[in-house]
């Protein structure tokens, strides 16, 4: 994490919430964010096979700044792509960040002929770090589970022969819960980034998760759900906001224990990263799929945000090239 001892001896106010350090916190995020993002790039640039160059557009999702020029443009700086490269800064979508980030990088693939869209997410906890002198809830649950990642993919349509995609994006959908703007809520103050996590939160998204997939695959055609919701066919990239949360999607959907690996591996490892968790579940859900023989055709991606909103993306295993229009990670 980025937030060390040796940062907190030199910044001892960052503990104390009803200090100003709004601006010290800025400044040095506005710094390590994009840099953190650009390590990842580097790795995802590198797999891809192509030159940073070739990038069209840039989308960059973080909770992690307030200043403009923001993330985005470091990172493009950073990377050197072209001067041309159209970039989209997604500010305080939370958790929901990176699957908000994947459905434009898809809308933009699939509308703009050539276009090679790079997703990067990168948060730092910096902002929102806090000591737990209140006993504040909120607090003491966000300190012991979010933590500082950064992930990228690059999508786009119709492959060439160097690229190698991994998933078509067959279809991407937005659904907010009705009545629950206050259950996830972030908001900028002196002293940092104050954030607010309802204990309703996984029952809230319990109870909505299976009319969210139904809603996602009828409008799609693949199976009719009204038969018989084949939720075990599928595999699964789903935002690990925390182990509640996926012990009831897991409940309500009648998952097999393994359906849900991926996310509680990325959990327990490395803590929920916001928006950039989602990236990191589809990375350790790949590596899986490589090791087994027989893996689903079919899978979601889910994430979920203040609103609550759910975004969520239906994908299918890539096997081969092909000019389909469809975008691809």
């Amino acid at each position: 994490m980025h937030v060390n001892e040796q940062l907190l001896t030199a910044h001892p106010d960052l503990i104390d919430r009803a200090l100003p350090t709004l601006d010290a916190r800025i400044d040095m995020a506005s710094a390590a964010v994009p840099e953190l993002a650009a390590s990842a790039a580097a790795k995802a640039i590198a797999e891809w096979g192509r030159p940073a160059t070739d990038i069209t557009h840039l989308i960059f999702s973080t909770y992690s700044g307030a200043k403009a020029p923001s993330a985005d443009l470091r990172l493009a700086t950073l990377l050197g792509l072209r001067p041309t490269v159209c970039r989209t800064i997604l500010n305080l979508n939370g958790c929901s960040g990176g699957g908000r980030a994947l459905q434009l990088a898809k809308e933009i693939a699939e509308n703009n002929r050539g276009a090679r869209v790079l997703v990067a997410c990168s948060e730092l906890t910096l902002v929102a770090f806090y000591g737990a002198q209140d006993a504040s809830l909120d607090t003491i649950v966000g300190q012991g589970l979010f933590g500082d990642g950064a992930g990228v993919a690059i999508v786009g349509a119709d492959p060439v022969v160097v690229e190698r995609p991994l998933f078509e994006m067959a279809l991407a959908t937005q659904t907010t819960i009705p009545g629950t703007e206050d259950a996830i809520s972030m908001q900028l103050s002196t002293g940092g980034l104050d954030f607010h996590l309802s204990s309703q939160v996984p029952k809230l998204l319990g109870n909505n998760i299976e009319r969210v997939l139904v809603d996602a695959f009828r409008s799609l055609g693949v199976v009719d759900v009204n038969v018989a919701a084949p939720w075990n066919d599928l595999f699964y990239a789903v935002h690990p906001g925390g182990r509640a949360i996926l012990d009831l999607i897991e409940q309500v959907l009648g998952l097999d224990a393994e359906k849900l690996a991926p996310s509680r591996q990325v959990l327990s490892e490395f803590g929920n990263m916001s928006g950039a968790t989602v990236i990191f579940v589809l990375d350790e859900l790949r590596r899986r799929r490589a090791e087994e023989e027989e893996v689903p055709e079919w899978g979601v991606v889910m994430a979920f945000g203040p609103g609550i909103t759910v975004e969520t993306m239906v994908l299918h295993a890539a096997s081969s090239l092909k000019e389909n229009g469809l975008a691809s990670i």
